[in-house]
């Protein structure tokens, strides 16, 4: 704990930040000269073509947050209480396979550049009036303005001078674009009068030889269609303080699923789709994609032998014989009944700890008898929502020394490096 919070220190002391006239300055990140970490002095801002050509030899990635709290109802050292536990989940589902090698090392390694209070003064009810809204939008449809976060007449909220002109403030895209911020957190209160997505992102989209189309598209959970491009990939998650960090895990897991499902990286999308179980019509010709499509609130899976699932779709029963699973996604566990559940103490076969590793005879993948047992080390740190089994699953995820093997026999790319294209 205490090696955390020493590590956690001097990164926040690492944040290039300065008083000028008591206001926030930034100065130019005190980033590495070492390439195998990024940011570096090479390359420091999302997007960065230098990320595709140094893909494989990063060993750490130290993203920095910008972290603001618009929930009157809220403090902020529980903003910054939940912040850095998330933080310290991310940074240990991160870890290859984790869950058996102790000296896994940590891929993600986020840092909070700042935190912004952005609470009404007095105010214990609802979120501020400093959030962005939408005028003259329906009653359940999504209200937060996420292009006005990027906007000059927001700038001032995040009080960061700009360095060549200290009578204006810099946007968002600016810090961005200059590399000081990497991703965005926001805390809402789920109040009612704030409707906004989980996670979103807009990203360039690449083609099979991760080069630029040209094209954009959305890569996250959902996507504000008045939000504009600004040049460079940037998620935006959505924190409920009135949860856990379990359930902004599973905000995060939803667009690793959306970066796949929006086709932005070919290679990610076709091997992330097998991994998640997101090809069942390909690969046991079924007439959906995945448990997804399946009737939400209710047991529509059950499992009367580890290797038999009887599936309700549109009411109808089908029988699936030598069942095997091969990862999982956000909502469904190998041997999930249903969405959310993981309680279920019946096996299934499953090769998510050997996918495409080939351990197995004849090099094939090793499937073994799967149970909830498997994340179950992670309840405590990641406690509600799916936070437990999404720690174990993203620890399976190819990573920073992963084993897994490409279509082509090659070594298959880290996948969390695909985050900040």
């Amino acid at each position: 704990m205490r090696r955390s919070l020493t590590l956690l220190i001097a990164l926040l002391l690492l944040a290039p930040i300065s008083k000028v006239g008591g206001q926030d300055v930034l100065l130019p990140p005190k980033d590495t000269n070492e390439s195998t970490i990024w940011p570096n002095r090479a390359s420091k801002a999302n997007s960065d073509e230098w990320l595709v050509r140094h893909h494989q030899q990063i060993k750490q990635m130290r993203p920095r947050l910008l972290v603001l709290n618009f929930s009157n109802q809220h403090t902020m050292e529980h903003t910054q209480k939940m912040t850095q536990d998330l933080i310290a989940a991310l940074a240990e589902s991160s870890r290859y396979h984790g869950y058996q090698n102790k000296d896994a090392p940590i891929f993600l390694q986020y840092s909070v550049l700042k935190y912004v209070d952005l609470r009404d003064s007095g105010a214990t009810k609802n979120n501020s009036s400093k959030t962005p809204r939408k005028p003259n939008v329906g009653e359940k449809d999504i209200n937060f303005d996420y292009n006005k976060l990027f906007s000059e007449e927001f700038a001032p909220n995040y009080g960061f001078k700009d360095p060549q002109n200290t009578k204006r403030f810099l946007r968002l895209d600016e810090l961005v674009d200059r590399g000081y911020i990497h991703e965005v957190w926001f805390f809402s209160a789920a109040s009612g009068d704030i409707r906004c997505f989980e996670c979103i992102e807009l990203k360039p989209v690449f083609d099979q030889n991760f080069q630029r189309t040209g094209a954009v598209r959305e890569a996250g959970n959902g996507e504000d269609p008045d939000r504009k491009w600004t040049g460079r990939s940037l998620r935006i998650n959505n924190l409920n303080p009135d949860r856990g960090i379990g359930c902004a895990m599973e905000n995060l897991a939803h667009c690793l699923e959306g970066m796949a499902n929006y086709d932005v990286i070919p290679y990610y999308t076709k091997y992330f789709r097998e991994f998640a179980q997101l090809d069942l019509d390909k690969r046991f010709n079924l007439p959906f994609k995945s448990f997804y499509d399946l009737e939400y609130g209710k047991p529509v899976v059950n499992y009367p032998n580890p290797q038999t699932a009887e599936i309700t779709y549109q009411g109808k029963q089908i029988r699936l014989e030598n069942y095997r699973v091969k990862g999982g996604n956000a909502h469904w566990t190998p041997n999930g009944r249903q969405q959310y559940d993981l309680r279920n103490e019946k096996p299934v076969f499953s090769c998510i700890e050997d996918w495409r590793i080939g351990s197995g005879e004849n090099g094939d993948d090793r499937y073994e008898l799967w149970t909830n047992q498997k994340f179950e080390k992670y309840r405590k740190l990641a406690p509600d929502c799916m936070g437990p089994w999404i720690v174990y699953w993203r620890q399976n995820i190819p990573g920073l020394n992963n084993r897994q093997k490409d279509a082509d026999g090659k070594p298959m790319k880290n996948w969390w490096v695909f985050l900040f294209y």
